[in-house]
């Protein structure tokens, strides 16, 4: 009966068809459904397409025009110890870009030797995100590259006049900042040291294979990973996954319907945007992560208490969705989250 079915639904297809020798039949081969509704391969691309969309190239800002000049001063920076009370912290300790922009720890660890509160996310792609933080407490990058060097427990300066006191003692920033703010007398501001780094960080783009498939070239992607697309999309887990970054743009609950931390086993419940606003509604609101590159910044969740992507997949369906994944599903979405991984910039690397 089955077989059947199948072969009644390639043969009304087929009648529908315009008798042109030149037709691909490929383009009317039904595949796995999205929802409810069988599509076929070109539906199936189109219908991504409208949901995930193409990465930009660039992450740009009008308020800080991107400059060769500007970049080169923010990856100086971004690579520097000194911008740390003990000379012994950078931007890139936390969020090593030969790893991924994250250091693959559930917590970094601080100047002082103390872990932070939450797990530090990717700086890539981080500039197209519509906040900062897990918690969205910064509009952009430039506002949030400014936050760990002055924050106790990560880099420790005292003040933002201490480390433009410390920057203005070394040559190099002397003529850096001079040729990025060649305009302003006086070019080396805590303001500049953050506009800085958030060029350097909006360059900080990796497109992968499936971006060159949302891109136009279907065959970017082979059937078993467009078949876990298509199960991604189906489950569900397009509720909040979605956009070119599949994610990084809006809040969501960790635990829509249950307590996260008893599938998480985390070791302290983090009350998320909360301990921010105060505002009961957002009690376990974090913002929904990217899954670009998701498979190398492991550990997962906001407190980084997921080792096994996998195991997160699988939490996220019992949380998020109210359904248990089965093996299969879990495998396929993981294959297709694998072809999110893009390539660093080789100019960003040390």
């Amino acid at each position: 009966m089955k077989n059947l079915l199948q072969w009644g639904v390639i043969l009304a297809v087929c009648i529908g068809c315009k008798n042109d020798s030149k037709q691909k039949s490929k383009d009317y081969i039904p595949v796995s459904s999205i929802g409810n509704k069988a599509v076929t391969v070109s539906e199936a691309d189109k219908k991504a397409r409208e949901i995930f969309g193409v990465l930009p190239k660039i992450a740009e800002n009008p308020d800080n025009p991107i400059t060769h000049e500007k970049v080169t001063l923010g990856k100086t920076l971004y690579y520097d110890k000194r911008l740390s009370k003990d000379n012994t912290q950078s931007c890139n300790t936390c969020h090593n870009l030969k790893t991924y922009g994250v250091d693959n720890q559930p917590f970094s660890i601080g100047n002082d030797g103390k872990p932070g509160g939450r797990n530090s996310p990717t700086t890539l792609n981080a500039a197209l995100h519509m906040a900062q933080f897990w918690d969205g407490r910064e509009p952009d990058v430039e506002a949030q590259a400014g936050g760990p060097i002055l924050n106790p427990i990560e880099m420790a300066m005292p003040s933002e006049t201490a480390v433009v006191d410390r920057i203005s003692k070394i040559e190099e920033y002397v003529e850096l900042f001079a040729k990025a703010f060649p305009e302003e007398k006086a070019p080396i501001t805590y303001r500049n040291i953050e506009k800085a780094i958030g060029a350097f960080e909006r360059k900080l783009i990796t497109p992968s294979k499936f971006n060159k498939y949302m891109a136009g070239d279907g065959s970017a992607l082979n059937k078993y990973e467009k078949k876990g697309m298509e199960t991604f999309i189906s489950v569900g887990c397009i509720t909040c996954h979605t956009g070119a970054l599949l994610g990084g743009n809006m809040y969501q609950k960790f635990g829509l319907t249950v307590n996260y931390w008893e599938y998480t086993d985390s070791e302290k419940i983090d009350n998320g945007r909360f301990d921010l606003t105060k505002n009961e509604a957002d009690k376990y609101m974090f913002k929904v992560p990217s899954l670009l590159n998701i498979e190398k910044t492991a550990p997962y969740f906001h407190d980084g208490s997921v080792k096994d992507l996998k195991k997160a997949i699988a939490i996220m369906g019992e949380t998020q969705l109210n359904q248990k994944l089965n093996p299969q599903q879990i495998n396929e979405i993981h294959l297709f989250l694998e072809t999110l991984t893009g390539e660093v910039p080789e100019e960003a690397l040390e």
